[in-house]
């Protein structure tokens, strides 16, 4: 009996910490701002249905075009350029705003982002 209370006490601690596991990472519905060279510093929102929209912080439109997950990478395609897809190196789990990881794309380039609190940002009409 009482090696069936502790199998049964072991499973349920088990489960516990399963169901504590963090989310997956999903770039959809998210909102980053990063720095480049080129540019200096953006924010760059992807809406629930993977469009994304790239701004300067002034409000300056420069990059829309659409956002996927594709074998643990943030993959964007711009409907601005003939770049064609451009992925970039994702976390495991979800990042918490206000959270930073380093990316690097598969160009090699390197961005320090950082999660911000979802915008939903739009392009000029």
């Amino acid at each position: 009996m009482r090696t069936t209370i502790c199998l049964a006490a072991a499973l349920a601690f088990c489960a516990s910490a399963a169901a504590a596991k963090p989310a997956a990472f999903d770039i959809k519905g998210t909102t980053w701002t990063f720095v480049e060279k080129k540019d200096g510093k953006l924010k760059e929102s992807i809406d629930a249905d993977g469009n994304y929209i790239t701004n300067k912080i002034s409000g300056k439109h420069l990059d829309h075009g659409t956002a996927v997950m594709k074998d643990g990478k943030a993959c964007f395609t711009s409907a601005m350029t003939k770049d064609g897809e451009i992925c970039w190196t994702a976390p495991k789990y979800a990042l918490k705003i206000g959270h930073s990881f380093m990316t690097t794309s598969d160009k090699g380039e390197k961005l320090k982002v950082t999660r911000v609190a979802y915008t939903k940002l739009s392009m000029p009409k």
